[in-house]
C-alpha cells in the first residue's frame, strides 16, 4: 500500500500543475488516468459500480463523487480531485482540493480549514484513542469557522476492497467509538462546507451536491496505525 500511496501522491502533484482556467475536468481524468497506469497500477474508481471515470471531480457546490465532463474551469472555480489507485491488489485513496487562478477570500479560508481539517484528524490517529476522537475534533475545529461538516458522506477502512471496515465518521464525541489498534488502515476525509451540512444526489446517481449551493471542499488521506502514530501512506 505504501508503494501504491506514492503513485497516488505524485499524481497529485502533477494534476496540481494542470489546475488553470480553461482546462476541461475530461482532461483531468484523462491526465490522471494515463499517469496512474503508466505507473503500472489501475484507477480503481473505473468500472465500480458501472462508473466510467479513473476520478472523481467536484467543482464548487458538489460535495463529492462528480463526474467529469466537457466543464471547463474558470477563475475562482474550486475543484477536489479525488482517486482510487490499485497496485498488485492493493488500494489507496486520496483527495485533494485546488483553488483555480486567483479565488475568493471565503474559498480560500474553506480550502484552508479543510485541510486542517484532515491533519487535526490524522493527529487523533493513535494507538489507544477512538474513532470519536477523530470526528470530534474535526467537527469542533471546522464549526469553529461558522462552516459545517458532511455527515452523508464518510471515510472507511481500506486494503484489498475500496470500502472496508470501520467506518470513520466526520463528527463525533471523544472517547466514544471504536479503538484505534495497530495495523487498522483507513481514510479520513471530511467535506467541509461554507453553508449547512446537508447535500442532495443529482439524477445522474452520483453528483453530491450542498443543499444550499454553498462551496464544498474536501481532503482525504489514506493512513495506518502504528505504534510510532499514525503513517499517511498517500502523503
Amino acid at each position: 500500500m505504501r508503494e501504491c500511496g506514492k503513485i497516488l501522491s505524485a499524481c497529485h502533484k502533477e494534476i496540481e500543475k494542470l489546475i488553470k482556467p480553461g482546462i476541461t475536468l475530461f482532461e483531468i481524468d484523462r491526465f490522471a488516468e494515463e499517469f496512474i497506469l503508466k505507473h503500472g497500477a489501475y484507477p480503481e474508481q473505473k468500472g465500480y459500480n458501472g462508473y466510467k471515470y479513473a476520478t472523481c471531480l467536484s467543482v464548487n457546490s458538489v460535495v463529492c463523487h462528480g463526474i467529469p465532463t466537457k466543464q471547463k474551469l474558470k477563475q475562482g472555480d474550486i475543484v477536489s480531485v479525488d482517486m482510487v489507485v490499485n497496485l498488485n491488489g492493493w488500494l489507496t485513496d486520496s483527495a485533494w482540493s485546488y483553488g483555480v487562478g486567483k479565488i475568493s477570500k471565503e474559498a480560500n479560508e474553506l480550502l484552508s480549514v479543510t485541510r486542517e481539517c484532515l491533519y487535526k484528524g490524522i493527529e487523533q490517529a493513535c494507538l489507544g484513542k477512538r474513532l470519536g476522537d477523530i470526528g470530534s475534533k474535526i467537527q469542533k475545529y471546522a464549526e469553529s469557522f461558522g462552516f459545517s461538516v458532511v455527515r452523508n458522506y464518510i471515510g472507511h477502512g481500506i486494503g484489498r476492497k475500496m470500502h472496508e471496515e470501520p467506518e470513520v465518521h466526520h463528527v463525533g464525541k471523544e472517547g466514544r467509538g471504536l479503538r484505534l489498534v495497530e495495523g487498522m488502515v483507513f481514510t479520513i476525509e471530511p467535506m467541509i462546507n461554507v453553508g449547512n451540512y446537508e447535500t442532495i444526489l443529482d439524477a445522474d446517481g452520483w453528483t453530491v451536491k450542498t443543499s444550499d449551493e454553498s462551496l464544498s471542499a474536501q481532503y482525504e488521506h489514506t493512513i495506518a496505525i502504528t505504534d510510532n502514530g499514525p503513517f499517511i501512506i498517500t502523503e
